[in-house]
């Protein structure tokens, strides 16, 4: 009797632990394992079920090629903070749309700059204006974050101009789609890292 109610929890619990894999509300993709595989800044990789959670994202919410009119050069990079949508400039007649989270009322911003440099797995040192709002707020953050997978700028920074802008990863893809940032652009890592592959260093930047 103990050997078949052991037996009946095993068989549970392991029903349990593949239950999320096939529901398909996790994915699981090539780009996200061959990112884990590694840094870049000599950390381990991280955990599986780090992995699980930087794969989370929803098929509704990958970028896609879209019809796109415009004048802008090939390379360009558009972002739309009223409908967080960014776009990267294929041709003349089309372009990819990637989801994005914007800045919060009070730090949206417009302009036309220019991608001054990328990098992967970034460090990230908040601006002292950031950590003195943030510390009078209740919301203490450190002077230094290295990059990795509980880094806020996420698994690659595309740098803007000589602002403190970027756009950048996240490790809170429930942000995407909502105006919740400081004034960053967040993707989510696996559209950053799609972003990053393709962008050049000089493109020219339009947030409207």
């Amino acid at each position: 009797m103990r050997g078949r109610l052991l037996w009946g929890a095993v068989a549970a619990i392991a029903l349990l632990a593949a239950t999320p894999a096939q529901s398909g509300k996790l994915k699981f993709s090539p780009t996200a394992f061959q990112v884990y595989g590694g840094m870049g800044n000599g950390q381990a990789a991280p955990s599986r079920l780090k992995r699980l959670q930087w794969s989370t994202a929803h098929e509704a919410i990958l970028h896609k090629t879209i019809a796109f009119p415009s004048s802008y050069a090939p390379g360009t990079v558009i972002v739309r903070t009223g409908t967080r949508r960014l776009y990267y400039v294929l041709s003349s007649s089309e372009a990819i749309e990637y989801h994005v989270g914007v800045g919060r009322e009070g730090y949206q911003w417009s302009g036309t700059n220019r991608i001054s440099g990328k990098a992967e797995w970034p460090d990230w040192r908040p601006p002292t204006e950031m950590i003195r709002r943030e510390a009078n707020r209740g919301h203490p953050i450190p002077e230094f974050v290295r990059g990795g997978p509980d880094n806020p700028l996420g698994a690659r920074a595309i740098y803007i101009g000589n602002t403190q802008y970027r756009i950048h990863g996240t490790t809170q893809p429930w942000s995407i789609g909502r105006a919740v940032s400081s004034g960053c652009i967040r993707m989510m890592n696996e559209e950053v890292i799609d972003l990053y592959d393709r962008v050049k260093v000089g493109a020219q930047v339009i947030v409207q």
